[in-house]
């Protein structure tokens, strides 16, 4: 047991040395939580409104105002024709257009909405957020009411999926370029021909991939509740047992990278594209599962991260129950399972 600890004593301490791996471990994990808080955020804000009404009644001009008094809206002018107003658009200078019949008082009906098409994502969610906005209004036929994100926060969804992408990587990519780091400089033989069995050598390096990760785990925890604003609605116990098994699904796929590399170029390559991209484009992270092609859609079943995500965004923002994530928790399961045994049935002894 001595000789163990000694083993993950050395390994953090290589750890600690290495002041680019210590940067990017910790200085990812800040960057994108304030990127994706703050910078890259798909949040309506400022939105150039133009107005067309032929006559301000009372309805239209509380419309207009209710429309003005909110964030995500900014009136630039009022025009009298839809003709000016759709130059304005297609000139640059206005961003969305609404129009108003001119017997909207008396049949609280007839807005339109003329809206610049260029970003299809932005110009669908302009007029979400406009239609949600003037449904409200007192003698509308429509109510609406945003459940879990009732200010519509873009962080709300980025941050279970930058856990995922973070913890997927930390673990799994760090893990395996340092096991195939001792390959490449040749210490690997020293470390199997101690007297430290070789598979308690390899669980050594992984130990301190695993501390960092709950660190990592910790700090996007904390970032997010009191400098990104986003609740943490359900268990916290939970959300750190689900956590964990993410973990070990992670550095079993590490494991299984490092026995497939002969070298560090190729454990960096085979987790970009095992890992990183598949995580980003294939995992709900940026785009919504529903919205992809089948094809894509089942592809995505055998993405890991997409039920970590899952899990996370159902018990922190929704603050379910563990009863509503066992499905999720039952597949993290079976796919840690799956790459802990099909590692240890490739790790060798003996090095080729």
């Amino acid at each position: 047991m001595k000789q163990f600890i000694s083993f993950v004593i050395k390994e953090a301490k290589h750890i600690m040395r290495d002041k680019r791996t210590m940067l990017i471990l910790f200085g990812i994990p800040v960057v994108l939580m304030l990127l994706f808080g703050f910078a890259i955020t798909t949040e309506v804000k400022d939105v150039r409104t133009v107005v067309v009404t032929s006559q301000m009644d009372h309805l239209t001009q509380a419309a207009v105002e209710r429309l003005a008094q909110s964030e995500y809206f900014t009136i630039t002018q009022t025009v009298s024709t839809p003709q000016e107003a759709e130059r304005l658009v297609r000139s640059q200078k206005a961003d969305m257009t609404m129009v108003f019949s001119h017997d909207f008082a008396s049949k609280k009906d007839g807005i339109q909405l003329i809206v610049d098409g260029s970003d299809p994502n932005m110009a669908t969610q302009w007029t979400n957020y406009a239609q949600g906005v003037l449904a409200n209004m007192q003698g509308s036929m429509v109510n609406s009411k945003m459940l879990y994100n009732p200010q519509m926060k873009s962080a709300y969804n980025f941050v279970p999926a930058i856990m995922g992408m973070l913890l997927m990587l930390v673990c799994a990519m760090m893990t395996s370029i340092s096991i195939v780091r001792e390959k490449e400089k040749g210490t690997m033989e020293v470390l199997l021909v101690s007297p430290v069995r070789p598979l308690m050598v390899i669980i050594a390096k992984a130990v301190p991939y695993l501390v960092l990760a709950f660190v990592i785990l910790i700090t996007i925890l904390l970032m997010a509740r009191y400098v990104l604003g986003v609740p943490l609605q359900g268990s916290i116990a939970w959300i750190l047992a689900v956590s964990t098994l993410y973990i070990l699904l992670a550095l079993s796929l590490g494991l299984l990278i490092s026995n497939i590399a002969q070298t560090q170029l190729v454990a960096l390559l085979l987790s970009a594209m095992v890992l990183l991209m598949p995580v980003l484009m294939l995992s709900g992270m940026m785009f919504p599962i529903e919205s992809m092609p089948k094809i894509l859609q089942w592809i995505s079943i055998v993405i890991p991260p997409r039920y970590y995500i899952e899990a996370m965004r159902k018990l922190m923002i929704m603050g379910v129950g563990v009863s509503e994530v066992m499905k999720e928790i039952a597949v993290l399961a079976g796919f840690t399972t799956f790459f802990l045994i099909l590692a240890l049935m490739k790790f060798n002894t003996r090095l080729e």
